[in-house]
């Protein structure tokens, strides 16, 4: 963690629903400068931002609204990445609690089928089919990532960059514009996962 951010820094979305242990750890072990954001003007002390996110989309929407940062984040220029149920937060609606989120981006966020036979959460490893983007350089193409959810963020090929095939296909990573969101856990994906964050870092 740094106590005065450099030119080249993440700042972390600090709402209460991330879990930023895991987090801060993989960036300190890629030597990624970082800081908490806590309010709008810290909001902008960083060249990227991190929303990460577990747990319930509605609850965590509802803890973002509850910083005042709602409006700052969805004007943002810089790149921002949302974890897991920060991805989650960029769509703009969630089956979870039928809340509306940000969006940023306009996707739905819904409840895997039982109907299918899959067991839900969608827990562990897996392969996922990522195109060429920045987000991906130098990740292998059978590298794997760390999964645990229970909604999924609709496939759309406009925004996806990763889709994954469970029960259905859906995106494990988009982007638009400079927002990018992974469904899967970078931070927990071992070398993979961590070439993710140094990416999203250089981008």
């Amino acid at each position: 963690m740094i106590d005065k951010p450099t030119e080249k820094a993440i700042g972390i979305v600090n709402y209460g629903a991330g879990n930023i242990f895991s987090l801060t750890a993989a960036l300190e072990r890629q030597q990624i400068p970082y800081g908490m954001v806590n309010t709008e003007q810290e909001l902008q002390m960083y060249s990227h931002i991190i929303i990460p996110g577990v747990g319930h989309a509605g609850a965590a929407m509802e803890k973002l609204k509850q910083t005042g940062l709602v409006e700052a984040i969805k004007q943002l220029e810089k790149p921002v990445l949302g974890i897991c149920v920060g991805m989650q937060l960029l769509t703009a609606h969630s089956e979870e609690g039928n809340a509306d989120l940000l969006n940023i981006v306009p996707l739905q966020t819904k409840l895997f089928d039982r109907e299918l036979g899959i067991k839900i959460p969608h827990m562990g490893w897996n392969n996922v089919n990522f195109t060429n983007n920045p987000l991906f350089k130098h990740v292998k193409p059978d590298a794997q990532f760390y999964f645990v959810h229970s909604y999924f963020i609709e496939y759309n090929p406009i925004f996806d960059i990763a889709s994954v095939n469970y029960g259905n296909k859906f995106s494990a990573a988009i982007q638009k514009d400079n927002f990018y969101g992974v469904q899967f856990h970078p931070e927990k994906s071992g070398q993979a996962g961590e070439q993710l964050l140094k990416n999203f870092s250089l981008i």
